[in-house]
Parts: structure tokens; sequence; C-alpha cells
């Protein structure tokens, strides 16, 4: 049977055979195979492909494996997180909180009574100047003693240099007290002792950060390097405006960490060092013990907190940092 394509032809063609009621089709019949009309069966999609059905949600099995796993992690999380906890809320609870038994978590009267008496007991004004000034100094001067060995040891060739390389790297293999004694009789033939450069002298040179920029600089691809010696630029030019750019995450990352062993510093200031008026905060905490047996924990913790808070704050400011230098570290060229 034909359709007609006059006009008045299929008027009169469709008055004789009117089409099927929607949804239904003759039995027998096929679906149609071609796109479908916005008044014809919707269930049937263009092609002739049916509808599969939508993706259902997955529920993950609670195993016996899986359980272990997240009492590992959460019994890992306490062990880093209580203690911190601990310090910060010792630091505002009274001393009847402090002492009592069973042990008191939540203070219902939280007081800054013994940040008062750490600051009445120690001069931590000045502890906190010095360390500040010892860090930030000592660290910029051993970032950057890092920054020009690494840079020497990764792009200029010079003889013997993977010898001095091994050297440097032996260095990290002994342990920081071996050089105590050497450190303190050279800082006191040249007068330094009770004195900022004292302090900060013997800490210049550091193999570690010294490794990671070196790792890092290894990655630098060399026609980058190449290319900026075309244009002429020196050792100088292409330190600081080819490979640092490229490598600053992992230069904050060593900065940081180069600063916290400086912050956390006790042994070498505490020997150096004589008078109250020059000690660092970590020795200053010890300043707080009682002599006679008695300590004052609030204050001890409020003392702890002065000390560890910046630290905090630095960390949670520069994670990101942190995460991407490590992360370029892990990754190769």
């Amino acid at each position: 049977m034909t359709v007609p394509t006059d006009f008045q032809d299929r008027e009169s063609f469709e008055s004789r055979h009117p089409a099927p009621p929607e949804g239904s089709l003759p039995s027998g019949t096929a679906a149609p195979a071609g796109p479908v009309s916005p008044g014809g069966p919707a269930a049937v999609p263009t092609g002739g492909t049916q509808v599969q059905p939508g993706p259902v949600a997955r529920h993950r099995r609670i195993t016996p494996s899986r359980i272990v796993i997240y009492l590992l992690m959460v019994s890992v999380l306490l062990v880093f997180t209580v203690p911190i906890y601990w310090m910060f809320s010792s630091a505002l609870k009274p001393n009847s909180d402090v002492y009592a038994w069973p042990i008191t978590w939540f203070s219902m009267h939280p007081t800054m009574e013994n940040f008062v008496d750490a600051m009445r007991t120690a001069p931590f004004g000045q502890f906190f100047i010095n360390s500040v000034v010892t860090s930030v100094v000592g660290t910029a001067f051993e970032l950057t003693f890092a920054i020009m060995s690494a840079y020497a040891f990764a792009f200029i060739r010079v003889p013997l240099k993977n010898v001095l390389f091994m050297l440097m790297l032996g260095s990290m293999m002994l342990p920081g007290h071996v050089t105590l004694l050497v450190n303190y009789i050279t800082i006191s033939k040249m007068h330094l002792l009770n004195t900022w450069a004292g302090i900060i002298l013997p800490g210049l040179g550091s193999a570690f950060a010294m490794f990671l920029l070196y790792q890092q600089m290894r990655q630098v691809s060399t026609e980058i390097v190449e290319a900026a010696v075309i244009d002429g630029a020196g050792h100088l030019r292409r330190l600081l405006q080819v490979v640092l750019p490229i490598c600053r995450p992992m230069v904050i990352t060593a900065g940081l960490i180069t600063f916290m062993g400086k912050w956390n510093e006790y042994v070498w200031p505490l020997i150096v060092t004589s008078t109250a008026d020059m000690r660092t905060l970590p020795i200053g905490l010890k300043f707080l013990q009682s002599q006679e047996g008695y300590t004052n924990w609030g204050a001890v913790m409020a003392g702890s907190v002065m000390v560890a808070a910046p630290m905090l704050i630095v960390f949670f400011i520069a994670q990101k940092q942190i995460v991407g230098g490590i992360s370029a570290g892990a990754l190769k060229g």
C-alpha cells in the first residue's frame, strides 16, 4: 500500500486508514528503527537500542580486614592527637583540674592564669625573640648555602665532584653530638659564646637540605638550562631565573624543615649560652620546673603551647607547599 504524496489525497487516505492508538502496535509489527516522533512511543530510542537501567550505587562490604585497617588508622590518629590536645587543654585548666583523678578531659572553668604564671616565672618574651632571630637568620643562611651547593653539584663540572658529594652525604650519617665539642672549642676561641652568632654559625651547613634540593634540580630539563646559556645567562642568573622558579616547592619544603629543626634545637643553645637573656624557648621551658621538686604543670603546659603554637601555625599555612614539595621530589623527570 502506497501513501499518496498530494496533500488532499493524503487527507482522504488518513481518513480511510486512521493511525493506531498511541503506545500500541499491531501484533507482529516491529518497533520503528528511525527517530521517534514526539507523539509516538517514547520507550523505543533512536536506532532501536534498548534503554539500560542507570548505575546502582554499590555499598562497600564491611570485611574484617577493612575493620582492622580502620582500627589501625584511629589508633595512629589518637597517638598523635591526644598528647597535643592534652597540652592545649591543660594550659587552660585550673590546677584543681590538672591534678584531678580520674583525668578531667574537659574543664568547665577554663582560665588564662597558667599563661600569666609562665610569663611571670620566666622571661618568655626574650626567649621568643632569641628563638625567632636565631631560627630565621640561621635558616636563611643555611638555605642559601644549600641552594648554591645543590646547583653546583647538579650543573657545574668540577674535578672530584662525585667524591665531594659522597663526603657531604657521609656527614649525614654522623650524629650531631659528635661535633659538639669541636664546635664549642671553635666558638669559644672566636669569643662568640653567649651570642646569637655563636648559636647560628655551627649550623650553617646542612647536607640534608642540599641533598633535597640536589635531587629536585636534577629533574630540571637540561634543554631549559642550555637555552639560558645560549642567551648569555651566567650561573647566578640561571640559578635565580631558571632553576629556582622550577624548584620553588622543594625550596619552601627544605626551608620549613630547616626552620623547624632550628626552632626546636635544645642541646647546642644550652651549651653555648649561659645567661637567661640569651636562652631560647625550648630551654626556657626548663625554667618553669621548680628545683624543690614541685612543678606547676599548668604553667609548663602553657609554656609548651607558646613553643609549639608558632610551628603549628606555620605548618597549617604552608602544608600545601610541603606536600607539593615532597610529591615533586618523588616524581621523576
